[in-house]
């Protein structure tokens, strides 16, 4: 069944039609994390702003690997920047994406050192 045909449909309240809009941009975001190295800034990201040589120390790669995933997360509208002389800091641009990578890291990896 199409979002048109489904347009008189709920779901738990919600129209289809209208859900099926917020499914497809879940599945955006959801696309973006799905890449280890992006998901990895991101969680750097969500304990605050960082520079792209800081994103490269900590994550041990070469700056155009990370400039190149931070290239995509701006793409994506999922992290700004901030200029200050010729640094540029990047930070998370939802409070709702930190929260969803927070809670992506407290379900794996906090249950890791919990089990580990």
């Amino acid at each position: 069944m199409t979002p048109e045909q489904s347009a008189g449909q709920n779901f738990n309240g919600q129209n289809i039609a209208l859900l099926a809009g917020q499914a497809r941009k879940a599945s955006d975001i959801l696309k973006a994390l799905s890449h280890e190295t992006r998901l990895l800034i991101l969680w750097l990201l969500s304990e605050n702003e960082k520079t792209v040589s800081e994103l490269e120390h900590l994550l041990a790669l070469p700056q155009a690997a990370v400039s190149q995933q931070l290239a995509r997360l701006r793409l994506d509208h999922l992290v700004s920047t901030r200029r200050e002389g010729r640094i540029i800091h990047y930070s998370i641009t939802d409070p709702g994406i930190s929260a969803v990578v927070t809670s992506l890291y407290e379900l794996l990896c906090d249950a890791d050192e919990r089990d580990g």
